[in-house]
């Protein structure tokens, strides 16, 4: 391609709306503009790059036996209400109402649909195990689209559904998918770590996600440093060991805290440690109130809690409320004396000796709180926040934490929606059973994003070769023989199969170089004066910065092979 004829509006400037790298390249290198917030248009270097990961995608899900279709972005509101999940998914849905009144919604997922599909066309165990998928535009009305394409309205995704007769076909199933996601990344030249996850308003048993480490990524993960335990920190646990404390228990004390609300300004107050409080939350869980307690330096994780309880809502009580829901005060609540309330507390409470906890009443706390003595829990769960330092729980090794982007997320969906839709089989004593599902989504768009965030400089985008819009770039550098020998090396290239550009353009050299290193084309191939004297052309990989010459007579062989060398 000629860069003289192509259109690829560069920016010199970081443009204002950017606030990641990804974000501020993609508009800088011209691979995208902006139609309004989180959706974009793609131009020819960015559809190249989406094109050649949705290549790699699809033959990784081919090889793995995957079939796929296309299904419609239009979806009817009443699969959605079969399932459940009309309200359930609430305003991240685009809704909207056709000219007879009928309700549809845009698509943000594909479960409803390819069940609808498969219950009306699979009658027998003869027809399983099945892997249909589709590569296609999603549409979610995020409440704030940012970061660019990794949190956008419109999305390109890959999304894929396995049914099978039973949970051991299922894992077979998630394997092979597990296996094939691996081997996807992989090819698009990324390092990605599979990360145990929760399962949130998609549903069902077990679920992985696919983690490329990243500063700008919006989730962080928990992983060992000693063995392959690693997770989602909304999933992750920390090892827990009951540890006994023989600090013998005090009387209990009700003490004047005039106006020390927050957990910081108790412990200054009464000059003790957040470790030795008893952090309690008012909480309506669905509408019902519990009250919450974990120590005063751990953080709730509201996704296991919302998982324990099984409900789709938690909301702090108000201010105001308090009386009404628990007999107590704001920022004075504690389990002390506290009566028909459920109660749910952290695993580290149930272990906590002589502990400052709220005596629900104003200014006051309690002091030498200790649990089964001076309250009783039935519930202790496991709902903090892991922390780096905390002990893994499979091995003896401590947890670190890192940023990651999502680019790809697994699930075992089980028999949630063939439940609900009706999705059943006969088996082979011609009695009916219920097909078991999985679901498995890659972020095509999201997987540019990350390749730039994790690979790039001070200078541009760096591209793995695999997903490069084009492998080699060609600099002639003046007129005349120069030009003429740059002409010769493309149309070779060319020839010889090789996605190349070349800079035609009547531009400085300076303005050259740096559009080459700002698109972050691999390999670039300077031909100028100066090396043309010395018989060569300059070679210059854009990952490593290293510069090599290549005699002219070898022009083609040699840049042939040093392109078979780059990544």
């Amino acid at each position: 391609m000629r860069m003289s004829r192509l259109y690829l509006p560069t920016l010199k400037e970081i443009p204002a709306e950017a606030e990641i790298v990804s974000h501020q390249l993609m508009l800088r290198a011209g691979l995208m503009r902006s139609l309004t917030a989180g959706v974009y248009t793609y131009l020819p270097l960015g559809y190249r790059v989406i094109r050649k990961i949705e290549e790699i995608v699809r033959q990784a899900m081919d090889e793995s036996g995957a079939q796929e279709i296309l299904m419609p972005v239009i979806h009817t509101a009443e699969l959605w209400k079969e399932s459940g999940r009309w309200d359930r998914f609430g305003p991240l849905m685009i809704k909207f109402e056709d000219r007879k009144g009928r309700e549809y919604c845009l698509g943000p997922t594909h479960e409803e649909v390819i069940t609808d599909l498969i219950r009306d066309e699979i009658r027998s165990y003869k027809d399983l195990p099945l892997n249909l998928y589709q590569i296609q535009t999603k549409v979610r009305d995020e409440i704030r689209p940012r970061f660019g394409v990794m949190r956008g309205r419109e999305f390109i995704m890959k999304d894929a559904y396995s049914f099978d007769r039973d949970f051991a076909g299922l894992d077979k199933s998630y394997q092979i998918m597990y296996d094939a996601y691996t081997k996807a990344f992989a090819n698009c030249g990324l390092e990605v770590r599979a990360v145990e996850a929760d399962t949130g308003p998609m549903g069902g048993k077990d679920s992985h996600e696919f983690m490329v480490l990243a500063e700008a990524g919006e989730d962080e993960i928990a992983f060992c440093q000693q063995c392959d335990y690693a997770a989602n920190v909304e999933r992750a646990e920390a090892g827990f060991k009951a540890q006994e404390d023989n600090e013998e228990m005090k009387p209990l004390e009700k003490v004047k805290t005039p106006g020390q609300k927050a957990i910081d300004d108790i412990t200054a107050f009464l000059n003790t440690e957040a470790g030795k409080t008893i952090k309690s939350l008012g909480l309506l869980a669905d509408g019902e109130p519990v009250l919450v307690l974990l120590r005063g330096d751990d953080q709730l994780n509201e996704i296991k809690l919302k998982n324990y309880l099984d409900v789709l809502e938690l909301t702090p009580v108000a201010d105001e409320d308090f009386t009404e829901y628990f007999n107590s005060v704001a920022g004075f609540i504690g389990p002390v004396g506290l009566k028909g309330v459920r109660v749910v507390a952290d695993l580290r409470v149930k272990s906590i000796r002589n502990a400052v906890a709220g005596a629900n009443e104003e200014d006051y706390h309690y002091l030498n709180v200790n649990p089964g003595r001076d309250f009783q829990v039935e519930e202790y769960v496991d709902l903090r926040m892991v922390r780096a330092g905390d002990r893994c729980p499979r091995c003896e090794g401590s947890l670190e934490i890192k940023s990651g982007i999502e680019v790809g997320h697994i699930f075992k969906l089980g028999t949630k929606y063939s439940e609900s839709l009706g999705a059943t089989y006969l088996d082979e004593n011609g009695k009916e059973q219920v097909i078991v599902m999985g679901s498995y989504g890659i972020g095509i768009t999201r997987l540019v994003a990350a390749a730039i965030e994790q690979h790039h400089d001070e200078n541009g985008i760096i591209w793995p070769k695999a997903i490069a819009p084009y492998q080699v770039i060609i600099l002639p550098l003046g007129k005349g023989k120069a030009e003429e020998l740059a002409e010769g090396l493309y149309e070779k290239l060319k020839a010889a199969g090789i996605e190349v550009l070349i800079d035609d353009r009547d531009e400085r050299a300076g303005v050259k170089f740096n559009d080459a290193d700002l698109i972050g084309i691999p390999l670039r191939i300077t031909i100028g004066s100066r090396a043309l004297e010395r018989g060569v052309i300059e070679a210059k990989i854009r990952r490593t910065g290293e510069q090599i010459d290549i005699p002219l007579v070898e022009a083609v062989d040699g840049v042939l092979d040093l392109l078979e060398k780059i990544e």
